[in-house]
């Protein structure tokens, strides 16, 4: 019992003294990889609350990974309807520790554009196409093909408007 004690005892000082509690527990980059790898399978098959589950205790185990941020970002996303606040949030945060994961940008400026933050979408969704020259990734294709929605959407209004207005002058 006393050698338990003296665990626990090392555990919260080292936790208290501001090392990440995956670290502490001795886990491996490639072990939090792996769990968040397994979120992101719960999140495909459609079971949002474990994968929101999992991505918490990735966030939990290392604050300085982004894996359980973009993840509950992600998931925030997904949600019906989207917690678009939760959302921003985690994005942003994962978009801080990885600002160049095409992803996680296309993912933040799809939550800006709902939001109608327009401006601040826009550098996000640019910077995702940047990082996707060859149109690979799924989620940046996505965020083109809202963004080319958006377009067309944009185009048909200007046209109508313009066709109330010389119906009008005449």
């Amino acid at each position: 019992m006393a050698t338990q004690e003296t665990n626990m005892a090392e555990v919260a000082k080292r936790f208290t003294a501001g090392e990440e509690m995956g670290s502490v527990l001795g886990l491996s980059e490639a072990q939090l990889q792996a769990i968040a790898a397994l979120a992101y399978n719960k999140y495909q098959q459609g079971r949002l609350e474990d994968a929101e589950t999992i991505f918490r205790g990735v966030a939990a185990l290392d604050t300085k990974s982004y894996f359980g941020y973009a993840g509950l970002g992600t998931i925030a996303l997904a949600k019906r309807p989207p917690d678009l606040e939760a959302a921003l949030s985690n994005l942003s945060k994962a978009a801080e520790l990885k600002p160049d994961d095409a992803t996680i940008q296309a993912n933040l400026g799809e939550v800006l554009l709902r939001q109608g933050k327009v401006d601040q979408a826009k550098s996000h969704l640019e910077k995702a196409f940047q990082l996707d020259p060859n149109h690979k990734d799924a989620g940046v294709n996505r965020a083109r093909a809202i963004v080319k929605g958006l377009d067309v959407v944009v185009k048909e209004a200007e046209r109508r408007q313009e066709s109330q207005g010389r119906a009008k002058a005449s």
